[in-house]
């Protein structure tokens, strides 16, 4: 006969006693306390131990506006502690609070050397904030204060608007561009008015009011009146003085040399 196994029960383990749970508690919180001084002594000790101090800096990276001599004068004065102790963060803010460092990215390289990574601003539009002192506007739609003496393009467009549109501008411009250069139309201007319309200025200094409307049915509206100009440039015969594309269905045009009682047979575009 097959016999089993008898389960005994468990037997309970007694409580300890409140006083006795209570000095184990406060036993381990002296330890954790001790310890976390223990640890905070001995970063402290780190920190300000007989660490080399930093003494070469290597650059890498977009240094065309921003000479090492520059870079050297106007942050090493800035940087604090040795090779352990030295705010990394600090130092990145250091560099990227020249003109022309849009971000900088910063290590320690065993045994006293940092490593500096820079990416510049590439300009690519005047933001008029007023006459004397326009912004800049990079490759990324930011706006950032430079030298323009320093800027390579003499020609680059003028963006105008609320300074937080400026990534929206940058965009736009980047879309009805190529549509508009492509008939010899480049854009020289783009506003944005406080009413939210949008207006081109070219090169030659004709007008074109795009109106209101999401980035893709201002670029529509574009398109479809690049793609019907020279089609009415051949009928008509006169070049481009303005036009108005804010007409549902279609455009308006005024042309060079039309006087102003002929405007009434001014050419009106379907889109």
């Amino acid at each position: 006969m097959a016999r089993h196994p008898i389960a005994r029960p468990a037997t309970a383990r007694p409580a300890l006693p409140a006083d006795v749970r209570l000095t184990n508690a406060v036993a381990g919180g002296i330890v954790v306390l001790a310890l976390l001084v223990l640890a905070a002594a001995a970063l402290h000790a780190l920190l300000r131990g007989p660490w080399p101090p930093i003494r070469a800096i290597v650059l890498a990276g977009d240094l065309a506006r921003s000479p090492e001599a520059a870079l050297r004068g106007e942050v090493l004065p800035r940087l604090r502690g040795n090779f352990v102790g030295l705010d990394l963060q600090g130092a990145r803010t250091a560099f990227e609070s020249l003109p022309w460092v849009r971000r900088a990215v910063v290590r320690r390289v065993w045994p006293d050397r940092l490593a500096v990574t820079l990416e510049e601003h590439r300009p690519v539009a005047l933001w008029q904030r007023d006459e004397e002192n326009p912004l800049v506007v990079n490759d990324h739609g930011e706006l950032f204060e430079a030298n323009l003496g320093e800027i390579d393009d003499p020609a680059l467009p003028v963006f105008a608007g609320p300074p937080d549109a400026a990534p929206a501008v940058w965009a736009l411009y980047r879309a009805v561009q190529p549509l508009l250069a492509a008939q010899q139309l480049p854009v020289a201007r783009l506003e944005l008015s406080g009413r939210g319309s949008w207006r081109v200025q070219t090169a030659a200094g004709q007008s074109i009011e795009l109106g209101r409307g999401s980035q893709e049915e201002l670029v529509a509206r574009t398109a479809a009146f690049a793609r019907t100009l020279p089609q009415l440039g051949a009928r008509w015969g006169r070049p481009l003085a303005s036009a108005d594309l804010r007409h549902a269905g279609g455009y308006a045009l005024r042309l060079q040399g039309v006087t102003t009682a002929a405007d009434a047979q001014a050419p009106r575009a379907g889109m």
